[in-house]
């Protein structure tokens, strides 16, 4: 039986029972306070804002309450870049000078701007798509730059296949993303390695900033069946206007997270954002409980779950099969 979930909800189901079976289950209260010290501050840093990315901090600092760290014992000082590159260095490096006891960066692009300062901070990282290609640490299972963290690997594979049972039709995909994050680049080069494996046709955009989107968005629809967007922080900020422009095309937009789907793409398969954020705050107190960043290795997550925009479906006539019964359903 297919589930029929809001905004909030779905963030539950997502995140929250996935990382509470882990670590949760049949507990309800927080667990005793850790004894390492008496108080941490962390710096949370973000290079722009979006639901994905507040899900992912939300998801670190609540688990990071229910882990003991209440009150006085954790201070959290959070910085936005606002999609700024030069932002974010002058943050970074802010936080570098001050000697927080953690930095926690929100995926890919603040995560560079900080390990690469080699500051001696330690850094929990979370959702970084390809940590080893993006330089942060040589390999996953041994961090070797003071960082560890979560990846989230984006299983390109299963997005298109639900693309297929979804709208069988689509024959030629538009890549729409930002060649400046690695993360994208990455999940970019292996969604074209599938497609042109799988028989279909493709063509990329590219755009350098978040005005760009509506423009390159409303040329890409034109020319294709279909609209592919990575993770990408810049183009999932303006995913609201590239899926009306394409909605009005009577033509889907596939992403690459829950919140791309809440904002008006038809469909992906992703892994929990607010998971992304509950393990990396096991690995921060596993660091303040006496565990160096380098014998925590970071963690690929796999608990995939396909997740799907009814209204989105509706206004393109597509009918959901019972081959995705599975599937949550996002929209009332």
């Amino acid at each position: 039986m297919k589930r029929t979930l809001g905004f909030l909800i779905v963030l539950a189901a997502l995140g929250c029972a996935v990382s509470c079976s882990r670590t949760e289950a049949g507990a309800g209260a927080p667990l005793p306070p850790p004894q390492a010290k008496n108080g941490y501050t962390v710096g949370i840093i973000q290079l722009a804002d979006n639901g994905a990315f507040t899900d992912m901090r939300n998801g670190f600092i609540d688990k990071m309450r229910w882990l003991g760290y209440g009150g006085d014992r954790l201070k959290i000082d959070y910085r936005n870049a606002q999609g700024d590159t030069a932002t974010l260095a002058a943050i970074c490096q802010e936080m570098a000078n001050a000697k927080y006891d953690l930095v926690v960066p929100v995926v890919t692009p603040a995560t560079q701007a900080f390990v690469n300062l080699d500051s001696g901070i330690p850094v929990v990282f979370i959702s970084v798509t390809n940590p080893v290609a993006a330089g942060i640490m040589g390999s996953l299972e041994k961090p070797d730059k003071n960082a560890t963290g979560t990846s989230n690997l984006v299983p390109v594979d299963e997005i298109f296949k639900v693309a297929k049972t979804l709208t069988p039709g689509v024959k030629k995909f538009g890549i729409l993303y930002n060649t400046g994050e690695s993360n994208a680049v990455t999940t970019v080069q292996k969604a074209k390695e599938y497609l042109g494996a799988n028989g279909y046709a493709f063509v990329e955009s590219t755009v350098a900033n978040s005005s760009e989107v509506q423009q390159a968005a409303e040329i890409l629809i034109a020319g294709v069946d279909a609209i592919y967007v990575p993770i990408d922080s810049m183009v999932q900020s303006a995913m609201p206007q590239v899926a009306q422009i394409a909605k009005e095309a009577k033509k889907p937009v596939y992403g690459s997270s829950p919140v791309m789907v809440v904002s008006g793409a038809l469909a992906t398969v992703s892994v929990s954002d607010r998971q992304c954020g509950a393990i990396a705050a096991e690995m921060a107190h596993k660091y303040f409980t006496g565990t160096p960043i380098a014998q925590i290795p970071a963690l690929m997550l796999k608990d995939f779950t396909t997740v799907i925009n009814k209204n989105t479906a509706a206004a393109l006539g597509i009918a959901i099969p019972e081959s995705l019964a599975s599937a949550v359903l996002i929209g009332n």
